[in-house]
């Protein structure tokens, strides 16, 4: 059947129209790469809230680690994700357009430098000819080695060993190893005899603070900005409704049974585990202990500890630069 002109021009019309609620939709459209840490924010996950609350599809997609995040974010296949403060710092150093705006957690007592019963360790400066494992460039591996560097105790003198939390678990279990700083589930298996003589949050108060954060392509940040105050918002809500029942949060509830869910945890772990962390309020994370000062001197502290590892080339002068409190002030006002 033949078209006259002016029914070509409404085809054609109807084409672009139907082309442009296309472009539109797939705007309103983010991948958000997130890890296993046992964090609130898996209950938004599981409720969908954050979806209804945006109109956003969100597509949540799990990742082994914080250096897979940052690799994925930099090809442009993700848009929002979780990592430690150490990727988070190789990323900005490498000059990723990232932007930290929420701390997930402070690491708090989740993670531990454990020693074996009958290991002769009393405290790190027995370290000296001992064989200690931890993760390398990993928040953990920063703060074994800032924490002897404290104690005067040099790391040519301890055997550091390079291992991955299932082989720690293992080398433990066989007695190869006399010490380990590690996060959980490993942590509590190797408690089991062990003891803790440091953790993240006393090595913090030392000023080696570690923590795991949100960050986001800047670019796309700057386009979605009502998506970006609507998530601090559910992300405030989430971590308040957490520190005000944490009683309720144990095994057998829906919320612990989120988290598990999401992070393929033993559900009967995660009550425990949680209570490790610590989770800044909304004022806290944009106050002077985290992005309003903080976390930048942070950064840059990890920033020199793996340019020392080889990790990155250079250090960059102000860290602050791939920090923003933006989002949560907006929240905060409205």
């Amino acid at each position: 059947m033949k078209m006259n002109k002016r029914q070509l021009l409404c085809v054609a019309a109807a084409a672009l129209m139907a082309c442009g609620g296309a472009f539109a939709q797939a705007k309103k459209e983010v991948t958000f790469a997130h890890q296993d840490m046992l964090v609130p924010l898996r209950t938004v996950m599981e409720s969908g809230e954050l979806e209804k609350a945006t109109g956003y599809k969100i597509n949540w997609r799990m990742f082994g680690g914080g250096g897979d995040v940052i690799k994925a974010m930099a090809s442009g296949d993700v848009q929002l994700g979780e990592a430690g403060s150490s990727p988070i710092v190789a990323a900005a150093s490498q000059g990723q357009d990232i932007k930290l705006f929420w701390i997930l957690d402070d690491i708090a007592d989740a993670e531990a430098l454990i020693v074996r019963d009958g290991s002769g360790i009393k405290s790190v400066k027995d370290l000296k000819g001992k064989k200690v494992a931890t993760p390398f460039v990993s928040t953990a591996h920063y703060q074994l080695m800032a924490i002897m560097k404290v104690n005067g105790v040099d790391a040519k003198s301890v055997n550091v060993m390079n291992l991955r939390p299932p082989e720690i678990a293992a080398a433990w279990e066989r007695g190869d190893i006399d010490a380990a700083f590690i996060w959980d589930p490993v942590l509590t298996k190797i408690k089991g005899n062990g003891k803790m003589i440091e953790s993240s949050k006393t090595i913090g108060a030392k000023g080696f603070p570690t923590f795991d954060g949100l960050i986001v392509n800047a670019k796309w940040a700057a386009e979605n900005e009502a998506f970006m105050v609507q998530l601090v918002k559910v992300l405030a809500k989430a971590d308040e409704n957490y520190r005000s029942n944490k009683a309720k949060w144990t095994a057998d509830s829906a919320e612990a049974k989120a988290v598990a869910k999401w992070t393929k945890a033993d559900v009967k772990d995660v009550p425990a585990t949680m209570a490790l962390y610590t989770f800044p309020t909304m004022a806290e994370q944009a106050g002077p202990k985290w992005l309003g000062g903080a976390a930048a001197k942070a950064m840059t502290s990890t920033a020199v500890f793996l340019k020392e590892q080889g990790r990155i080339q250079e250090v960059k002068p102000d860290y602050s630069a791939f920090i923003t409190d933006v989002y949560i002030k907006k929240a905060m006002a409205k």
